[in-house]
């Protein structure tokens, strides 16, 4: 599609957006018909002379039903359109796609993404796709202050790559096959994070259709994020001094209790991931004939689980992977298991159990159960090499078994002592004298933990909350890891975070059938509006 000199926006007056490329960019794969964008583009919303972004005086006072109407309308007329065709682009993240720069669809994802919001009418818009040699492109957007005095920055955070596929899903569902069902659209990355740039250009242009004052926005949208966001630092820096000073950081990238309220994020585990390998022969031998002489490679990976596990619990045994979880983080999650009770575990797909009835969770206590998901450490096996697929297993000793490990840390271990540790624990003596390596992934990441929120914005929280829901705040962590939110908190540390998500109940991220909300989308969409007209 390709960039229009002119634009009228329904409702608002005419703009003449200034064009100016800024570098050349790689040609990628494209939707059919449209022009591959050899250039990169500012593309500015001023006003001339004789247009005017709003109609009246600079008012203070949101009218809800019209920010309702006018994200109901964007979200219906164009956003679930846009997500159905980014849902149809199989735009893994790198560490599932060692050759994305060569098929092109991260570029196309994002090309796509750019030119649906250089078409948004927000005042002085400014957006760049920013590529740094041989890493994944990022989405730039500048939005100025219609407040005067404002001297703060909200930086809007997401992301646009995926996770692999998987198997399991739905007969009429798939990762790359997008479909709309009650309000849910299924399909990967919907919900994790492609919606991400959508609703926050759409809070912003809600206020702006009204007139209402807000401080400077800017979004970084990535492409690195699913591999760790070993990309996002370069960029960053590169960017630092455009990002300015940043009072409030909005992510929308995480997740909710449930669908009935805003739920804010409090924390968030980090991530140690690498493959471990067990080696004791060079070749597959007779497993009749050499069986009982040649240890078992799967038998050793055991006996290193052993160092690292509690095989009945599930508990990690190395004190260096745990950490004190601090009293107001407790206190937060008594709350949120009060709201949720047996939600946290009931809702998940469990199979049917040796008796005939669900397979047990590791506890049924909702506290014990979310404390367990977001404050404490845990392991996971996610891949498996070495081993065939079971219609070609004939009776031979395998040479080697190798597993990818997933370490979920607490917010507060430091990744990169813990990374260390886990190798050093692994590859220490092992038995038999077998060879055994650990790799770990690059860009193992530390969590995160939320600063002390202002009392302005648990106000503004709670009363976004009440407006478009019906129901207060909540707060808890997640489980999972955004890497970004540690390295902002350092780089702005007097910065609040409004970490929020529609990865609510069984939407499934990561898995078979992942969905997104779009009801909760579409208040999430008015919540984060609210809160930016309250910032000051």
């Amino acid at each position: 599609m390709p960039l229009s000199p002119r634009t009228r926006f329904a409702g608002h007056a005419r703009f003449a957006p200034a064009l100016r490329p800024v570098i050349a960019g790689p040609a990628a794969m494209f939707l059919p018909g449209r022009q591959p964008p050899h250039r990169r583009y500012h593309r500015c919303f001023a006003p001339t002379d004789s247009d005017t972004i709003m109609t009246s005086p600079a008012d203070t006072t949101i009218d809800h039903g019209r920010l309702a109407d006018f994200i109901e309308r964007k979200w219906n007329d164009e956003i679930v359109h846009e997500l159905t065709a980014y849902i149809a682009i199989p735009a893994k993240s790198p560490a599932f796609d060692p050759d994305w720069q060569q098929r092109g669809l991260l570029e196309r994802v994002v090309v796509d993404a750019a030119q649906w919001a250089e078409r948004q009418p927000v005042r002085g818009l400014t957006l760049e796709i920013v590529r740094l040699p041989g890493r994944t492109p990022v989405i730039f957007f500048d939005a100025p202050a219609t407040r005067s005095g404002t001297t703060e920055t909200i930086l809007l955070y997401g992301h646009l790559d995926k996770q692999p596929e998987f198997d399991g899903w739905r007969a009429d569902l798939g990762p790359w096959t997008p479909k709309y069902e009650s309000g849910k659209l299924y399909g990967r990355g919907g919900a994790d994070d492609g919606y991400a740039i959508y609703a926050s250009l759409t809070a912003l242009a809600a206020l702006d259709a009204q007139g209402i004052e807000r401080p400077r926005c800017v979004g970084l949208i990535e492409t690195c994020e699913e591999s760790g966001s070993f990309d996002l630092l370069p960029y960053v820096d590169a960017l630092r001094d455009r990002l300015g000073k940043v009072g409030l950081v909005v992510c929308l990238d995480s997740g909710a209790g449930n669908y009935d309220q805003l739920w804010l994020t409090t924390s968030l585990r980090g991530l140690v991931s690498g493959e471990l390998q067990v080696e004791v022969l060079d070749e597959g031998l007779h497993s009749g004939v050499f069986g009982g002489i040649a240890p078992s490679s799967f038998r050793i990976m055991r006996q290193l689980f052993e160092r690292l596990e509690d095989a009945a619990s599930g508990s990690l045994l190395p004190r260096v992977f745990h950490c004190e979880v601090p009293a107001g983080r407790v206190r937060e999650t008594d709350a949120a298991a009060a709201i949720l009770g047996d939600l946290v575990w009931k809702g998940l797909p469990w199979a049917c159990g040796q008796d005939g009835r669900p397979v047990l969770p590791t506890t049924t206590d909702p506290r014990e159960a979310l404390l367990n998901s977001t404050w404490r450490p845990s392991l996971a096996v996610t891949g498996a090499g070495g081993l065939p697929p079971l219609d070609n297993a004939g009776n031979v000793l395998r040479p080697r078994t190798a597993f990818k490990l997933s370490l979920r840390l607490p917010p507060l271990v430091d990744a990169a002592p813990a990374v260390q540790e886990l190798k050093r624990l692994l590859e220490l003596d092992p038995p038999y004298n077998a060879k055994v390596t650990f790799k770990p992934d690059a860009g193992a990441a530390t969590g995160w933990n939320a600063p002390e929120l202002a009392p302005w914005l648990a106000a503004s929280l709670d009363e976004a909350s009440r407006r478009h829901f019906g129901a207060d705040c909540a707060y808890m962590g997640l489980g999972g890891t955004i890497p970004l939110m540690n390295v902002l908190q350092e780089g702005f540390p007097s910065a609040q975070f409004m970490v929020c998500g529609v990865l609510g109940p069984k939407s499934n991220a990561h898995g078979p059938n992942e969905f997104l909300h779009v009801p909760y989308a579409k208040k999430l969409t008015a919540a984060v509006a609210d809160v930016i007209a309250a910032t000051r």
